[in-house]
C-alpha cells in the first residue's frame, strides 16, 4: 500500500493526489498536521530513504523561516532535528509517498512516475 502524506490547502499536495488518481495508484491519505508523523516513522523514513534528513524539512515554509531553521539546523543533532520535524507537520516536507521501496519527499512528476509506474 502507499501511503500519501500531505497537507490538503497545499497546491502541490493537490497536484500531487491528482496525479495518483489519474494513474490508478491506490493509496491511503493522512493529513500531516492532524496525524504528524512520530520521531520513530521520521527515523524509519529517513534511514530508508538513504536522505539527508534536511530533505525532510519544508525549507521553503513559513515556520522554518519563523524559526531562523536555517541558521540552527547546522548546529542541531539529528535527535534534535528528529524531535523538531515530529513536532509541527508543517515543518515536515510535503507530500511524502511511502512505499514499501521508496520514501519521495515533494512532487517531482518524474520521479514518482519512475517510482510507481513501472
Amino acid at each position: 500500500m502507499v501511503l500519501f502524506i500531505e497537507y490538503p490547502k497545499c497546491s502541490t499536495c493537490k497536484k500531487a493526489k491528482k496525479w495518483l488518481i489519474d494513474n490508478n495508484i491506490e493509496f491511503e491519505g493522512r493529513n500531516i498536521v492532524e496525524d504528524t508523523p512520530n520521531k520513530k516513522e521520521l527515523k524509519k523514513w529517513i534511514t530508508e530513504s538513504k536522505k539527508d534528513i534536511k530533505k525532510f524539512f519544508n525549507t521553503s515554509g513559513l515556520k522554518y523561516k519563523e524559526l531562523n531553521l536555517k541558521e540552527k539546523l547546522p548546529n542541531m543533532t539529528d535527535d534534535e532535528k528528529l524531535k523538531l520535524l515530529s513536532s509541527d507537520g508543517m515543518l515536515i516536507k510535503r507530500p511524502l509517498l511511502i512505499t514499501d521501496n521508496n520514501i519521495l519527499t515533494g512532487f517531482k512528476e518524474k520521479e514518482w512516475q519512475e517510482t510507481l509506474i513501472k
